[in-house]
């Protein structure tokens, strides 16, 4: 039987730097994390504190969530306003301020309908349901299959990890077909008879911060118009601002008919949407879908606020700008350091490094973090510099000197190994 924890294994979660708990101190948590040895107290616009008062650059930005920075008054604002009113009344009744997040959404994008739920992982299975639904309305039943990327990565339901071919609890649920990344040719043979529809991230995330080519993008709206298939865009990493538009999709000159969003949705606050065309949304019926915490007060009443924020057009003009700027620098620095990092990929404030053959992305997270600059492993070994969309210039230039420090250190072991 599990022990009682003790006074220092509380001590450890609060202390920084922190170190590893002894075998003796057994952590509530199931071990399906393997966290960084360091826990924060303190967020302030872009940067994060430890409880030694050391400050970090966050360019991780909790894994794309937190758009606003941290502790941002708007935010602020809509969590203390709602606290002091209804939190939670389930859909069973009807929820102004999901109704408000709602109507935000609808007129900000391609989308007649919303539904809100607690995740990114939860709009894909959600966003599943619609895919397969539009083809059973109209009669098509046989057409269940989902075309997906493999590398990609959708979530972590039984549902979304098969759909990518990332699933460690075999075996996967039956109904998706994953193409390998980059084979285009192969995705347009795998449509059948039975194909239903096409999900698909703009940008590759998880997978490595890779942009799916725009004439590819275009040439997937066309067969999936063609062949009356569902177009449903994975947009939880890409979406609310973090590419310089509101979403991805706007920048390519074609729409979904679906997309799924989260991350920087609630500015750290978890919450989902699913958004929808007529067409699909359409086809759904009172009971298909549901939630229990989905689209609750609390939730929607930020989500009201980060979008008030985010749609501003001189927000979205300041993170292309300071996107561009980003890359700019970026760019500079694998020219100088090719060896350390050889490529930089993505768009707008999403943007990787690839490391070079003798680095671990990992380690060279670990390495920055120690610098004080936060970044996010990600595949094809891969960091991603996610900031929040408030980073200034000056903020990306501490971030690329920070980046400069490590390459010169590695550069000095690099020679060192290779006379």
């Amino acid at each position: 039987m599990r022990q009682p924890l003790r006074d220092q294994a509380i001590g450890f979660m609060m202390r920084g730097p922190l170190k590893p708990p002894s075998d003796r101190i057994m952590s509530p948590i199931l071990p399906v994390f393997s966290p960084f040895p360091i826990a924060f107290v303190r967020g302030e616009g872009v940067y994060l504190y430890d409880a030694a008062g050391k400050r970090y650059l966050d360019f991780g930005s909790g894994v794309a969530v937190s758009s606003l920075g941290h502790s941002h008054p708007a935010v602020v604002r809509a969590i203390t306003e709602q606290a002091q009113r209804p939190l939670h009344v389930s859909n069973w009744y009807q929820i102004p301020e999901q109704y408000e997040a709602g109507e935000a959404l609808i007129a900000h994008t391609f989308a007649d309908y919303v539904f809100f739920a607690n995740s990114g992982t939860e709009t894909i299975d959600g966003a599943i349901k619609l895919i397969r639904q539009y083809q059973i309305y109209h009669k098509h039943p046989e057409r269940y299959r989902i075309i997906t990327i493999k590398g990609a990565f959708h979530g972590r339901t039984f549902a979304a990890m098969s759909a990518c071919g990332k699933n460690t609890f075999p075996p996967d649920l039956p109904g998706f077909d994953a193409i390998s990344f980059g084979d285009w040719d192969a995705l347009e043979s795998a449509i059948t008879r039975h194909t239903a529809g096409i999900l698909i991230e703009p940008i590759l995330g998880e997978g490595g911060v890779q942009p799916v080519p725009l004439n590819q993008l275009r040439r997937l709206r066309e067969l999936c118009t063609q062949h009356d298939l569902v177009l449903c865009f994975d947009e939880i990493q890409t979406g609310v601002g973090r590419t310089g538009h509101l979403y991805a999709y706007e920048a390519t000159g074609i729409t979904p008919d679906v997309l799924t969003t989260a991350k920087g949705l609630g500015a750290g606050f978890p919450v989902g949407a699913i958004l929808a065309n007529a067409k699909v949304g359409g086809c759904m019926q009172s009971g298909m879908h549901g939630s229990t915490f989905g689209g609750n007060p609390l939730a929607c009443k930020v989500v009201s606020a980060v979008l008030a924020e985010i749609t501003h057009t001189p927000f979205l003009d300041h993170v292309r700008t300071m996107g561009q700027w980003l890359w700019d620098q970026l760019t500079a620095l694998t020219k100088t350091y090719p060896h350390i990092f050889s490529q930089v990929r993505g768009a707008g404030l999403m943007q990787g490094l690839v490391c070079g053959a003798s680095l671990d992305n990992r380690s060279v997270a670990l390495s920055l973090m120690e610098k004080g600059l936060l970044v996010i492993p990600a595949g094809q070994n891969t960091i991603r510099l996610i900031p929040p969309l408030i980073v200034t210039k000056d903020q990306i230039d501490e971030a690329i000197a920070i980046l400069g420090d490590f390459c010169e250190d590695s550069s000095f072991s690099f020679r060192q190994h290779h006379p």
